[in-house]
């Protein structure tokens, strides 16, 4: 039985989780309209309603507000993976998953046109020195979590095999190539097909072209 407690609980979970996205969000839309350098912790935190101070109980700073919608992404895919059909082949699966939980913006789903403001959020997140440095030490995370998901589903264990973590490791990897290739096309169009892609040709052992 759920009591009011849990209940208090829950929804102060769900609020703090609330500003945790919507700080993520300001720090890109911000680091994009103004330029990174040019964004202050309580531009961002203003951008929100709450105070510098709040922000910091979040994030370390901006560079980890920017770069934490990465791990937030990588937890829904393993997430999706854990619910997938057991039934289904596990490259398939993790196709699946990494489609079922694409975000292109607040409301894409990585089959349509591309927002440009979510364009030039990916381009800050690849080329800014402090975000990429915040990316590849959240990468460790984001890895942690697939390898997981990988682990249950494969039966495998996550300490002593190395199936999980090479499964998760490629995926990372061909999710990073994927969009480096795309992002850097004149006029980028759907994402989707492009990972698919990717994904394929891991499924296929890499075979050369």
């Amino acid at each position: 039985m759920t009591t009011q407690d849990d209940a208090r609980t829950g929804l102060r979970e769900r609020k703090k989780q609330e500003t945790r996205i919507a700080l993520s969000w300001a720090a890109i839309r911000l680091a994009v309209e103004r330029g990174f350098a040019n964004v202050r912790v309580e531009d961002i935190a203003a951008e929100v309603g709450v105070t510098a101070r709040t922000f910091n109980n979040y994030f370390s700073g901006k560079a980890e507000a920017v770069a934490t919608r990465q791990l937030d992404r990588a937890r829904r895919i393993a997430g999706e993976l854990r619910d997938r059909p057991a039934s289904e082949p596990l490259w398939e699966a993790i196709e699946q998953a990494v489609l079922a939980q694409l975000s292109l913006g607040q409301g894409g789903n990585g089959r349509g046109a591309p927002d440009e403001h979510w364009v030039a959020g990916i381009r800050l997140m690849l080329t800014e020195p402090a975000v990429r440095g915040e990316l590849a030490r959240i990468g460790v995370a984001e890895e942690a979590e697939l390898a997981a998901a990988i682990a249950d589903r494969t039966g495998t264990d996550l300490d002593r095999d190395m199936y999980p973590h090479l499964v998760a490791a490629a995926v990372s990897g061909a999710f990073r190539c994927a969009t480096l290739h795309w992002v850097h096309t004149d006029a980028p169009g759907p994402v989707a097909p492009k990972l698919q892609d990717a994904i394929r040709q891991l499924a296929a052992g890499l075979p050369v072209p």
